[in-house]
């Protein structure tokens, strides 16, 4: 890569890190702030399904903005979003105003998020597009294993304290953005002239997509990480008495790996193997990883595979940005809004149906993750539209 790209994905990385470490940086105050206003676990599992289904609805239009608008202006109302998301948050007392915040959070994260990966595809050459959105991914991981470390330390000087940093925060990504970032959308690129849809029809649009397959196997791998995810912290705890701190350091841990993984390996792996080769290994390592998750007997093991399938959602995410990426043509913006839109219905889905299951049987989570990644891997074996690639 150039001097220039580098600087600009610095940029992008940056903003990426600020929007997903804001959100990260309310986790440890959590709790207490929710109990403070009478509120428990209905509540804290609200802000997150608002937040994706917020994230969900506004996507696909978010997408289109960005090739109509521009990339630069997209970013900076994203960023916008996420700091009066948390100024809104810091002013609240009630759970009414608290769920405001999430909606307005969720709707500055579908503006951001399509927006930075299309800016991405516009500075980068096909074969420098693993590489961008490997790097973007990390920032992203990067934020969520900082972030409530950064919350942590802050909620000492005051439990809102935390919100009122992360507020700031947003407002200088937005005046840093202004001053830094340039418009990447190139001049002849694909400019909707039509209204956006309904979120539903912009769905149904992208059926006949040719990127429809990678699109469907994000909101699988989503749907199986937020699954896994939302009862990791019960089933260690339940399975084998994992006390806090145990759930802290396999959460830190496993972001860690990803964030070295998607920085170091990832350009190599897709260089070396192929996007499609690389999609369908690890999503049968993925798949293996929730076999063991069923048969495993002691903690260390689980901490073992928690750590194989944190690696394998590490490399498949900026894997599958990329296809979609080099699948849209002059189409970034809608088609990042898409995998943007696919991936929050992973994220509100994969915790309820995993949550439903678990109170039945609290293995069938991970059963249930099993048979959707058996059956994604053989599906992305058997995609003919491969052939575009």
């Amino acid at each position: 890569m150039t001097k220039d790209q580098r600087k600009k994905l610095f940029v992008l990385m940056i903003n990426m890190f600020i929007a997903i470490g804001s959100f990260g940086i309310i986790i440890p105050i959590l709790p207490a702030y929710l109990k403070s206003i009478d509120q428990g676990g209905m509540a804290a599992g609200l802000m997150i399904a608002i937040f994706a289904g917020a994230q969900l609805v506004m996507s696909p239009i978010a997408g289109k903005w960005a090739d109509k608008y521009g990339r630069r202006i997209m970013i900076i109302a994203g960023l916008s979003g996420l700091a009066l998301s948390m100024f809104v948050f810091y002013f609240s007392d009630s759970v009414s105003v608290l769920y405001v915040s999430r909606v307005i959070g969720g709707v500055g994260a579908a503006l951001l998020i399509p927006a930075i990966f299309a800016y991405v595809a516009d500075i980068t050459t096909m074969d420098q597009r693993a590489k961008g959105n490997s790097f973007i991914s990390a920032s992203m991981s990067l934020g969520i294993v900082i972030g409530p470390g950064i919350g942590g330390f802050l909620a000492d000087f005051g439990l809102k304290v935390p919100l009122l940093i992360s507020a700031i925060v947003g407002v200088v990504a937005v005046i840093f953005s202004l001053l830094v970032l340039k418009e990447s959308k190139p001049e002849n690129s694909f400019d909707p002239e039509n209204k956006p849809e309904p979120m539903v029809k912009e769905i149904m649009q992208s059926v006949k997509k040719p990127y429809f397959i990678p699109l469907v196997i994000t909101l699988v791998m989503s749907f199986g990480l937020m699954a896994f995810e939302s009862v990791l912290g019960l089933f260690v705890d339940n399975e084998f008495g994992a006390s806090p701190q145990d759930i802290a350091w396999m959460v830190t841990a496993t972001g860690i790996v990803s964030v070295i993984v998607q920085l170091v390996a990832v350009d190599w792996v897709v260089r070396r193997f192929g996007e499609l080769n690389v999609l369908r290994i690890f999503l049968g390592v993925a798949a293996f990883g929730f076999f063991l998750s069923i048969v495993i007997s002691s903690y260390e093991f689980f901490f073992v595979i928690t750590m194989i399938i944190f690696l394998s959602s590490s490399i498949l995410r900026p894997v599958l940005t990329t296809l979609i990426s080099k699948l849209a043509g002059k189409e970034q913006g809608f088609a990042m809004g898409m995998n943007n839109a696919y991936m929050s219905i992973g994220n509100v889905l994969g915790p309820l149906l995993a949550g439903l299951l678990y109170d039945v049987h609290i293995i069938y989570p991970f059963v249930l993750g099993l048979i959707v990644l058996l059956l994604t891997t053989i599906g992305s074996i058997l995609w003919k539209g491969s052939r575009q690639i």
